[in-house]
């Protein structure tokens, strides 16, 4: 009698452990799915927004769901494909360049849609630009006030009535500085160059530690080692 209740109390004292070696694998399950899930789920999003813009402007016998009788997501966006690349072929042309500046001459003449769509196009032509125009280093500098410490990225030098205006003998360099968790919006700084702390490591490494709230670090092993050094070795 006795020997079954040590056994009962054995088996007792084991189940917590069980239990968190479950939990544990459960855990360790999830952080493999949930990113790709998210992909998934996120992609298919987008590629049905897509559909749900393009295909009312493409003609029906021209859709493949009619030829094997189901909707195929992902159309829309071959469409859209297609037509942007045909939109761009024109537009370096000569007669495609003259029917744009015809039509921007329209919209100069339209007060607010010519703020809108000026505004528009430059974010347009900074983002997709072909050139090679992207943050030079990640940074840290001191904001919001002294004594905090913030990661930001080297855009450039400032130029022009910026850097002449701004009472400071030191270089002023433009910086931008990330809002977390979406990167794409903060803040646009002129800075001395001597407040600036240049990082070593690169400018995804740097994004990744925004997006995360400082939660991945380019190193997680040796977080005070750059990565790049890490796999040097």
């Amino acid at each position: 009698m006795l020997l079954d209740d040590h056994e009962n109390d054995h088996k007792k004292s084991r189940r917590p452990g069980l239990f968190a070696r479950m939990r544990g694998n459960f855990l360790a399950g999830l952080v493999v799915i949930a990113p790709i899930g998210l992909t998934m789920w996120l992609t298919w999003s987008v590629v049905g927004w897509i559909d749900s813009w393009v295909l009312p402007f493409v003609p029906y016998h021209y859709r493949p769901e009619q030829y094997v009788g189901i909707n195929l997501r992902g159309v829309g966006v071959v469409f859209f494909l297609l037509f942007t690349m045909l939109v761009g072929w024109m537009g370096k042309g000569i007669l495609g360049r003259s029917f744009l500046r015809w039509g921007e001459s329209l919209v100069d003449r339209m007060p607010v849609v010519r703020s809108i769509y000026n505004g528009l196009k430059q974010i347009a032509e900074t983002v997709f630009s072909q050139r090679e125009t992207s943050f030079e280093k990640a940074c840290l500098v001191e904001y919001p006030r002294r004594g905090i410490w913030a990661i930001a990225f080297i855009s450039t030098t400032a130029k022009g009535e910026i850097d002449r205006d701004i009472p400071v003998e030191d270089e002023i360099m433009s910086i931008f500085l990330p809002t977390t968790p979406n990167p794409t919006s903060g803040f646009l700084l002129f800075v001395p160059k001597s407040d600036v702390i240049e990082l070593d490591m690169s400018v995804e490494d740097a994004a990744k530690l925004v997006i995360s709230a400082g939660l991945v670090y380019p190193n997680k092993e040796n977080p005070a080692q750059p990565a790049q050094a890490v796999a040097a070795q």
